[in-house]
């Protein structure tokens, strides 16, 4: 999904909703932060939105602009009406969503995660599609790991959760760092 497909899932929602404001908690929110975000954090044709005010109202999303609908035949992309409890996000990330509005948007504004959040929420979910996507993100540079592991903290998991969610994150930081050429030993 492309940022103007995005603008265009947003309009959308706010037809069907007279919402003025949609969350984009998927990983389709990468386009609030990064409009040019590269191709390979771009895969997904779905957008997971609902409204924060009217929650209740993602199922009427879904059924109007949903997988399978005619809006998905016709363009190929398609929101996903989901609730506020679908992501495990950090505290606080309500505080820190980037706004996703203008004139392309029709007076919707879209709230995007911020990505340390948007990645968090990836790594708990821990699919192999989520674990792709953060690997992308590690690798081109958009997130970085002691920030990840900050908000971590503020994510409320489980002790054996969160030290797998650490262990996913020291892990494709881990594959980043350039390998130190061995030491030749004495003999």
């Amino acid at each position: 999904m492309k940022r103007s497909e995005l603008e265009h899932v947003l309009r959308a929602c706010g037809a069907i909703t007279s919402q003025t404001r949609i969350v984009v908690i998927g990983s389709q929110s990468i386009l609030g932060p990064f409009p040019d975000a590269p191709v390979s954090l771009l895969a997904s044709m779905e957008a997971d939105v609902y409204p924060p005010e009217k929650p209740e109202l993602a199922d009427v999303i879904d059924g109007a602009i949903g997988e399978g609908s005619l809006f998905h035949e016709q363009f190929g992309y398609y929101a996903q009406g989901v609730g506020p409890d679908t992501a495990i996000l950090p505290e606080g990330w309500l505080d820190r969503v980037i706004s996703l509005n203008n004139p392309n948007t029709g007076g919707v504004e879209g709230l995007c995660l911020e990505v340390h959040d948007l990645a968090i929420s990836k790594y708990v979910a821990g699919r192999d599609k989520d674990l792709a996507f953060v690997s992308a993100l590690a690798r081109h540079g958009l997130v970085v790991q002691k920030t990840l592991l900050s908000r971590l903290a503020r994510t409320k998991l489980d002790a054996r959760r969160r030290q797998l969610v650490k262990a996913r994150i020291e892990a494709h930081f881990g594959a980043l760092r350039p390998k130190r050429p061995g030491r030749k030993r004495r003999g």
